[in-house]
């Protein structure tokens, strides 16, 4: 039963809108950790501003969320164009990286809410308008 769990969890190719949540999480959680840790090296060690590193490191942690992504998430070996849908996912995410500069600009410079907290706030909230966007590109739901 275990082990079948597991499967589904996580081997199992799924249309299933709450098993591709918990994958994206898991995929979320870590881009997010390669996107933050980048994001904190860029200031702290290069002295960047904030929104230049978190636009970097948000660029790079994509990369990394579209593989995972297409592969084990949302399970997309039926595309037959992937120019076309790398180039979708990345509207997405710039459309997501317009959200991230926006609210990060917004806690920073107007609410002075220290920049790692408005990283992790921006973060949680346009993590739900990622998934939502990408799962209506890949399925239409």
């Amino acid at each position: 039963m275990k082990d079948n769990f597991i499967y589904i969890l996580f081997k199992k190719r799924t249309d299933n809108p709450f098993l591709q949540f918990f994958r994206y999480i898991f995929v979320g959680g870590t881009s997010f950790i390669i996107d933050f840790c980048i994001y904190l090296l860029l200031i702290n060690f290069i002295n960047l501003n904030y929104l230049i590193s978190a636009a970097i490191a948000f660029f790079i942690s994509v990369l990394v969320n579209y593989y995972l992504s297409t592969s084990w998430v949302f399970n997309q070996d039926h595309i037959e164009n992937r120019l076309i849908e790398f180039n979708l996912f990345i509207l997405i995410s710039l459309i997501g990286l317009v959200f991230t500069e926006i609210l990060l600009y917004l806690f920073v410079d107007i609410f002075n809410i220290n920049y790692i907290w408005s990283k992790l706030i921006a973060s949680i909230i346009v993590l739900f308008w990622n998934f939502s966007a990408r799962r209506i590109m890949f399925y239409g739901k």
